[in-house]
């Protein structure tokens, strides 16, 4: 332990953002980072407690006081070896994990927690700084050759690990670029793509070897609206009979991409998108992509955004860049508490209010607020009905009742679906290698990542459901693991 009075004598200090009225004017990423000492100060007030529940949330298990230590000790290196020993992408989760961890920390239990995710951010950009993130491919190869599918969190991890192993390792990804959610999914302004490239690019030195516009199946299995994902007629169609012939083993990391929809009057009206749709359509405008779809736009509308979490928050911070004329967010489920309650205790994760940067870049955020119906005009959108509701506990679990009298209109020009995804896009190569899906509808694992082709397996979302990026790094690590056991 660096200093053992530093989480007396330190309070908690967060890097910031930069001020609201310069960055709703550009996409670059809105989290600053502090200097070097002071970095080193918020490292020092890990108590390098006895039992470590930071370690214990964390989806990846990451070793969280010894990086600290090495990092209040202004050895930058040995932070970085340490980090990188467990989580292959820092500079990810760094940036956009929610930090399961933080809500674990013992100091946290009556202090503000240690700054793990930003500690952790700033020690991977000191160690590319410094030039200690370099290619390492393996000192020999082991005559294996693995196929994965899909280039998001969990095949990037699936890959890294495989082939530092001795794996030959293809990477196939439908969309023009690599990233799956990573790039497609989180805005820019959290999480620039030059740092995906960038990691790419070392794992392509190591000797992965990645093809972008690779169809797997006859359909989409990607992202976003239809064609959105670079398939639209582009790129090459590969069967799944010639993967799996090709291949010792074919890991599927497709996620679950499956968007939530509602049934209600009126949603045939134009104007009423998936988040994701819109979310990615901007990404790929940044990324200099030829989409050859129709702009979504929020310049000049009333945009109303259902779903209150962290994709509903990217919409609101997007629609605000793109000059939206008003944003609301509404949520069906009641305002969560400020603080951690009872029912919460540490260290489990609280389910508390989260106000994100874009929420402070502008609009409205409404709770207990259900959608009843699209009011339309010329086939257009131009407002959703809606009602308060109540929720009271039942049986054990919580069940919603209409307020009466409390129905109210919303003016919208744009609505935006950020509801969730179901589960895993079950055309294209789920169909394909004609697996057994779950009782979710993800593809069904049996003990380990074995589907029900013996020669494909699954990782990450496509198996567990929508969940997050960490978990879903974790997920492709352990597949790793589990092929390296088996082949």
């Amino acid at each position: 332990m660096g200093d053992p009075k530093g989480f007396l004598k330190i309070k908690r200090k967060v890097s910031g953002y930069r001020p609201v009225e310069e960055r709703v004017n550009d996409y670059s990423e809105v989290e600053i980072l502090l200097s070097d000492d002071e970095r080193r100060q918020q490292a020092a007030r890990c108590m390098d407690c006895g039992v470590p529940f930071c370690h214990w949330a964390c989806p990846v298990s990451n070793v969280m006081p010894e990086w600290q230590d090495r990092l209040y000790r202004n050895d930058w290196a040995g932070a970085w070896a340490a980090l990188e020993y467990i989580n292959p992408f820092p500079e990810f989760t760094g940036r956009v994990c929610p930090a399961l961890c933080e809500a674990s920390c013992v100091l946290g239990a009556n202090d503000e927690p240690v700054t793990i995710r930003q500690n952790e951010l700033a020690i991977i950009e000191k160690a590319y700084d410094l030039g200690l993130v370099v290619p390492r491919p393996p000192r020999m190869r082991n005559g294996k050759k693995v196929a994965v599918v899909g280039a998001g969190p969990a095949g990037l991890s699936a890959a890294y690990f495989l082939n530092r192993a001795g794996f030959s390792v293809t990477v196939y990804e439908g969309a023009q670029k690599l990233g799956g959610y990573l790039r497609y999914g989180i805005p820019d302004f959290k999480l620039d793509k030059s740092f995906i490239d960038r990691r790419v690019s070392i794992m392509e030195a190591e000797g992965v070897e990645f093809r972008t516009g690779a169809r797997i199946g006859s359909a989409r299995y990607g992202f976003g609206a239809k064609g959105a994902d670079g398939e639209g007629g582009e790129g090459k169609l590969i069967s799944a009979k010639e993967l799996e012939s090709s291949y010792d083993l074919v890991l599927l990391t497709i996620g679950a991409r499956e968007p939530r929809d509602v049934k209600l009057p009126g949603r045939e009206n134009s104007g009423i998108v998936q988040a994701l749709d819109f979310l990615s359509l901007q990404n790929r405008i940044l990324g200099g992509e030829n989409t050859g779809l129709e702009p979504i736009t929020a310049y000049g509308k009333r945009v109303v955004v259902i779903g209150g979490g962290d994709t509903g928050s990217d919409c609101v911070g997007t629609a605000n860049r793109q000059g939206a004329m008003r944003v609301t967010q509404i949520e069906v489920l009641p305002k969560p508490p400020e603080h951690r309650s009872d029912a919460e205790p540490w260290p489990l994760w609280p389910k508390v209010l989260k106000t994100s940067s874009s929420h402070l870049e502008g609009g409205e955020r409404l709770w207990s607020v259900n959608t009843k119906a699209f009011v339309g005009r010329n086939n257009k959108v131009e407002a959703i009905q809606a009602c308060r509701v109540d929720w009271a506990e039942k049986d054990g679990r919580q069940v919603m009742t209409e307020v009466p009298g409390s129905d109210f209109e919303i003016g919208a020009d744009l609505v935006l679906l950020a509801m969730g995804f179901t589960h895993v896009v079950q055309n294209g190569a789920v169909a394909d290698f004609e697996l057994e899906l779950d009782e979710r509808g993800n593809i069904r694992t049996k003990g380990s990542f074995h589907t029900s082709n013996p020669k494909v397996w699954a990782a990450g979302d496509s198996r567990n459901g929508a969940s997050l990026v960490v978990r879903a790094i974790d997920d492709g690590k352990a597949a790793a693991e589990a092929i390296i056991k088996t082949l």
